[in-house]
């Protein structure tokens, strides 16, 4: 991926990563336009950001994904770049049925149907670029999942199989697919103490080690930063079990 001279829409973009990718790359000279439910906080990023551009959209509503990919084109014909990273994630109890399947049906919505359904709807433009790229943002968690939080691991995993096979399928086309796996980083996804937690990655050195791979490795298929390595091979180096138990002691 060129780092730079591209139109960028980010879903997400309000908040968290999603807002510390989308300074970060128009800062070096993108075009970017971020993305969420909540006017007033898309309003506080760009106002912050002059030039970045914003649109409301529901990633559980599959029309609304449909009707924003379509004003996204037609407001920015350029557009050649798209970040898959809305998300939610939430615990669950298994045994309390009601509940459980109410929030992991919500998860399964917005945190695989959502990027699936508007990666679907922007490819046949992204095609026609002359580079395009389809970013996903997964987790560490895609390869050890947190046991209170099974259907957002679930979704994660999810989104990690079908980056490689939508890699795959575009291999020999001018679409790149690149996938990110953040390890535990200091945001609100799970609740305000996520982003004072001293086990949590700082979220500007995090960014920062995403940006270093995305301009010394052009053809990167996994952004994977140090502090999520040992999570992403933890199977391929035989310690799955201990590192399940790690993760699963520490943010129980």
């Amino acid at each position: 991926m060129n780092i730079t001279g591209n139109t960028i829409l980010i879903t997400g973009g309000g908040s968290g990563i999603g807002r510390a990718l989308a300074e970060a790359l128009h800062a070096r000279g993108n075009q970017v336009i971020i993305s969420g439910r909540r006017e007033t906080v898309l309003d506080a990023v760009t106002e912050a950001n002059p030039g970045m551009a914003s649109l409301l959209v529901d990633m559980q509503d599959k029309a609304d994904i449909e009707g924003f990919a379509r004003d996204a084109l037609a407001r920015f014909p350029a557009l050649n770049v798209v970040i898959n990273n809305a998300g939610i994630m939430k615990d669950e109890d298994v045994t309390a049925t009601d509940a459980h399947l109410a929030v992991a049906e919500e998860t399964v919505v917005t945190n695989l149907l959502g990027p699936i359904r508007l990666t679907a709807t922007l490819l046949p433009h992204l095609l026609k670029q002359p580079r395009a790229t389809v970013m996903t943002v997964s987790s560490g968690l895609a390869f050890v999942p947190l046991a209170v939080t099974p259907t957002y691991s679930a979704t994660k995993a999810a989104i990690h199989s079908y980056s490689m096979s939508l890699r795959q399928q575009l291999k020999d086309t001018s679409t790149q697919v690149i996938e990110i796996a953040p390890p535990y980083v200091q945001t609100e996804l799970r609740g305000p103490e996520q982003a004072v937690d001293p086990l949590a990655m700082p979220l500007a050195d995090f960014i920062a080690e995403v940006m270093t791979i995305l301009e010394t490795q052009a053809d990167v298929a996994e952004v994977i930063v140090e502090r999520c390595k040992p999570l992403r091979f933890a199977a391929e180096n035989g310690n799955l079990g201990a590192v399940f138990g790690m993760v699963n002691s520490q943010h129980a």
